[in-house]
């Protein structure tokens, strides 16, 4: 019996082995197909390069350059409004970009998958999201601009605006009594009041709960450490 059984694990370990040397090779390949390459990791803020880093801003003029030889466009990189990273084989950032197309800003997400052992660098997607200047955090509720003083509208793709409306709808389905979740269908407009160190978000938002579509006007209070509080919420009957 011990036989046996010490056969069974040496056999358990080498198909283990043989496992792990196939993912590293076909990793090393550049084989992962973009199934295989999407479920590896999660996607979360890059750590160590903010969007202002020049890793970061490399990226960004890399996955727009990209896009004006593949559509023979002319756009330019204003500013990166978001940068998140995924590990796959190598990594995948996912990035936020507030262009300039025909002297208008515009709002792109692109996808950047980049293996630095084989000094490989590829641009995934590139797709427009929103028009119109973008806040960012640092313009949400850290500082006060004269430009930015008073209700201003605001993109509903904006990284803060999205956060805002989620954490909106958690509030929401926390304080009813349904067993059936809240979900979020579409940021119809929202507007941001931006103050000395915090701001405040009107959204109005799409909901959906159980089949049935309802719609809510939301002021949501953003400070400067990030927090978001919902303050005022009721049913849009318009």
């Amino acid at each position: 019996m011990r036989v046996i059984r010490n056969a069974a694990l040496l056999i358990l370990s080498l198909l283990f082995l043989f496992s792990a040397f196939r993912l590293s090779e076909q990793g090393k390949s550049g084989g992962f197909c973009g199934e295989e390459m999407a479920t590896l990791g999660g996607i979360h803020d890059s750590h160590g390069s903010s969007q202002n880093s020049d890793e970061i801003h490399s990226l960004a003029k890399f996955a727009v350059d990209e896009h004006n030889k593949k559509e023979n466009a002319m756009i330019e990189l204003a500013r990166v409004v978001k940068a998140q990273q995924q590990v796959v084989a190598g990594t995948l950032h996912h990035l936020t970009l507030e262009v300039i197309d025909a002297g208008k800003k515009k709002l792109y997400e692109a996808k950047v998958w980049v293996k630095p052992w084989l000094n490989f660098k590829e641009l995934q997607e590139f797709k427009h999201v929103g028009d119109g200047p973008t806040f960012t955090t640092s313009d949400l509720g850290v500082k006060q601009e004269e430009e930015t003083t008073g209700l201003k509208s605001v993109p509903v793709h904006d990284p803060v605006v999205q956060e805002a409306a989620e954490h909106a709808i958690k509030t929401i389905q926390q304080r009813s009594n349904s067993l059936l979740p809240y979900e979020l269908q579409e940021i119809v407009h929202a507007n941001a009041e931006v103050g000395d160190d915090s701001s405040k978000l009107h959204l109005l938002i799409k909901t959906s709960r159980g089949g049935k579509e309802e719609k809510f006007k939301v002021e949501v209070h953003h400070n400067n450490e990030g927090a978001f509080q919902l303050n005022h919420m009721e049913p849009d009957r318009s």
